[in-house]
């Protein structure tokens, strides 16, 4: 089972030793981030620093003239990626033998929606979500297509792996987050999640919905919530509190949206990346799920893309409807957390994989080497050592 670890590029940067640890780990792939959103991150071995601030989101890179003259367009680094981070971490970490392949953060972005709120989600009491792009604005799709694009193929990848790339809603650390008062659950979030800006009313109304009636609909389904009645009914529960036929008819419009975004996404990638460029994309089975690992029709999915990423923190069971697909040579990459702090588990990886592998995973990823203590590392080169 191929294994890969996450890493930024300020954890290989001005850590001559950093590459050859990393390859030490067993892994023969490096998922290095080249477009990601704002972070604060610790690195425990680093000679110059332990703490980076990544102060907004940013290329890792130095952008290319496609940006020139338009509203949209990428951010550089500051001072924690400078120049073409990622191209100097890539070069290290490919010298000590591992693939490299970059991670791409795309539909995540608080300073876009900070500087440009009108590309920003709006839920249903007018509330905008500047950490979350309407991906239904044709301005903010053309961006994050050619994002993907330029991000993803870097001299000297051999595969991206695409975040982010659907709907992003509520569940988001935001600052100092304080949003986890009242128990939402699943449709709760889903609500929460529906866009009202101008392009995501007038999609609603393509589907037979008026949009304000659709807004009070909304926030009357949620009220039962607020008063602290719990709901873990997942679609069950979305269809209960609107009602099937308007359920539906939000449903459809978000992943058509998500489904024509993916494929354009993945087709500006494959257009510019040479033969052989693998594409996989984090993803959930669920598709009305929101988020890093936004939720896709497995089929679809998996006759768009090389594969995708599955979410595993807590348990590998949504790598099933993935697996059922039987789609030869399609990559299922089982991802789990191995910094023991952040509530990763690198004890129990070799079970973990093991796990993974019953249920159809072909490829193991691991959340991340430049976060984790040496006792967390040392726990994944056993692990991997006894594959």
């Amino acid at each position: 089972m191929k294994a890969s670890t996450f890493v930024y590029p300020w954890d290989i940067t001005g850590d001559p030793g950093a590459p050859a640890r990393i390859a030490a780990l067993g892994v023969e792939q490096v998922t290095l981030a080249s477009a990601y959103h704002s972070t604060r991150a610790l690195t425990p071995r680093h000679p110059r620093h332990r703490i980076v601030t990544a102060e907004h989101a940013a290329v890792l890179y130095p952008p290319d003239g496609r940006w020139a003259g338009r509203a949209l367009r990428p951010y550089p680094a500051g001072d924690w990626a400078p120049g073409d981070a990622w191209g100097e971490a890539a070069e290290a970490l490919a010298a000590a033998g591992p693939e490299v392949h970059t991670w791409v953060v795309l539909a995540h972005n608080s300073r876009l929606g900070a500087e440009r709120p009108d590309t920003s989600v709006v839920n249903a009491y007018g509330d905008r979500y500047p950490w979350a792009p309407c991906i239904a604005q044709p301005a903010t799709r053309a961006y994050l297509v050619d994002l993907a694009a330029e991000a993803a193929v870097r001299p000297g990848a051999a595969g991206t792996e695409l975040e982010s790339l659907g709907w992003y809603g509520l569940q988001h650390l935001h600052a100092h987050d304080k949003t986890g008062g009242v128990g939402l659950g699943d449709a709760g979030q889903y609500l929460m999640a529906l866009c009202f800006c101008p392009d995501c009313r007038a999609g609603y109304g393509a589907q037979g919905l008026d949009a304000d009636e659709l807004a009070a609909a909304v926030r009357e389904a949620l009220e039962p919530l607020w008063r602290g009645v719990p709901d873990d009914q997942g679609w069950t529960g979305v269809e209960k509190l609107l009602g099937e036929e308007t359920a539906a008819a939000t449903r459809a419009w978000r992943d058509e949206r998500a489904r024509t975004l993916q494929e354009t996404a993945v087709a500006a990638v494959r257009a510019a990346a040479p033969t052989g460029f693998q594409v996989l994309l984090h993803a959930d089975p669920v598709t009305h799920h929101v988020g890093a690992n936004p939720g896709v029709d497995p089929a679809h999915i998996l006759s768009v893309a090389d594969g995708v990423v599955v979410p595993c923190a807590d348990g590998p069971g949504l790598l099933t409807p993935f697996a059922e697909q039987g789609r030869e040579g399609a990559v299922l990459a089982a991802n789990f957390g191995v910094v023991a702090g952040m509530g990763g588990s690198p004890g129990t990886l070799t079970a973990d994989m093991a796990r993974a592998r019953e249920l159809g995973a072909t490829e193991v990823r691991l959340y991340h080497a430049g976060l984790a203590s040496d006792a967390d590392l040392e726990a994944v080169r056993e692990a991997l050592t006894s594959r």
